[in-house]
């Protein structure tokens, strides 16, 4: 018998879009208003494993198709098929897992776009990226203690991750609907500016971190990751780890990036 959560069929539930140094992630099951349902997740790895690899790319972009809805959460209905025991929930949670991973591992700058509702898991999901943006629209949340639902440890982590253990169990306690400005004050998001700017908010922000070494904005995120893994202990870091923080020094890019300097023109890094 086939396993449901192994036969994967094409959706196209995730868009991506590829203009120069940026690619752009669009959530795109609008008629649901963005409800995850198993396929997007499945679509969400495959689509950030594909960006990890291509080295052409500086900046990745992840949005919601619609400005209404970042997303809802889970796809409720799915629950009976895909999540009604410990068993299936646990076998769902690895491909949800390895999705958020994915975004997280994935080598270049990942910016969350968020407009309107961002609710449940996708608030999870953009957890997992580097930078978030919102509109002083949007909305958030975590209301799943009135599901009897439990945040899993790769979620939990990346929440504490960003806003601290007190907190993260605040969020979770109290399962209120935050708006943008409680948002950014819990530090849930990294900025947030009206609907009309948000589009220019995050071009501005793309063409500051496409102008930048890619190597080195790589190395950054990797660094900044690892240390948080290893509990921010620098002396848990091996010679090999520690090593890698001089190998810029051997890139063509470090040598663009001097000579620039010195000349007073604008580098063109080529990510070598």
């Amino acid at each position: 018998m086939n396993n449901p959560l192994l036969s994967k069929e094409h959706c196209d539930y995730i868009k991506v879009s590829v203009e120069s140094d940026l690619a752009t992630v669009t959530l795109d099951r609008v008629e649901k208003r963005n409800a995850f349902n198993l396929e997007m997740w499945q679509e969400i790895k495959s689509a950030f494993t594909s960006l990890h690899e291509n080295h052409d790319i500086k900046c990745v972009v992840i949005r919601g198709g619609d400005d209404k809805y970042f997303g809802v959460g889970a796809d409720i209905s799915e629950f009976e098929k895909h999540r009604k025991n410990s068993q299936s929930a646990s076998s769902y949670g690895k491909i949800m897992h390895g999705a958020m991973h994915s975004i997280q591992s994935c080598c270049h700058p990942v910016i969350a776009r968020i407009s309107g509702l961002c609710i449940g898991g996708a608030l999870e999901l953009a957890l997992m990226c580097d930078i978030r943006i919102c509109s002083t629209s949007s909305k958030f949340g975590v209301p799943i203690n009135k599901l009897g639902l439990v945040m899993a440890y790769p979620e939990i982590a990346a929440l504490v991750r960003v806003v601290g253990p007190s907190t993260a169990l605040e969020i979770l306690y109290e399962g209120k609907i935050l708006d943008a400005k409680e948002a950014k004050d819990k530090g849930l998001v990294n900025r947030v500016v009206g609907e009309p700017e948000l589009d220019q908010e995050i071009s501005d922000l793309v063409i500051s971190i496409c102008d930048g070494a890619p190597l080195v904005n790589r190395w950054h995120k990797k660094f900044v990751y690892n240390l948080l893994g290893k509990g921010m202990r620098v002396d848990s870091l091996s010679n090999e780890e520690l090593s890698e923080g001089f190998e810029c020094y051997d890139t063509e890019d470090f040598n663009i990036g001097v000579n620039s300097f010195l000349n007073k023109t604008s580098p063109k890094f080529k990510g070598k």
